[in-house]
C-alpha cells in the first residue's frame, strides 16, 4: 500500500491507499479548484461552511453520475 502525503486547502494529510499518485493529485486539484470557486462566490462564508457546501456539491455530482449510470443500464 502506498503512502500519500499532500497539502489540501492548507492542511497536510497523510494516508495509505492502493492508488496512483497522479490520481491523488487530480483529486487534490479538483478540491482546490472547487473550493476556490465557492470562496470567490461566497467569500463572506466561514471555511467550515464552504467545506460543507463543497462536500454537498461533490456528493451531488456522485448522485447524478449514479443516476445516469442506472439510466443507461
Amino acid at each position: 500500500m502506498r503512502r500519500h502525503t499532500l497539502t489540501v486547502l492548507g492542511q497536510e494529510v497523510s494516508f495509505k491507499a492502493e492508488t496512483d499518485p497522479g490520481r491523488v493529485e487530480r483529486a487534490r486539484a479538483l478540491l482546490e479548484e472547487r473550493y476556490e470557486l465557492l470562496a470567490r462566490n461566497g467569500g463572506h462564508l466561514s471555511k467550515e461552511k464552504l467545506l460543507t457546501f463543497l462536500a454537498l456539491a461533490l456528493a451531488d455530482d456522485l448522485v447524478n453520475m449514479k443516476d445516469e449510470w442506472v439510466e443507461t443500464e
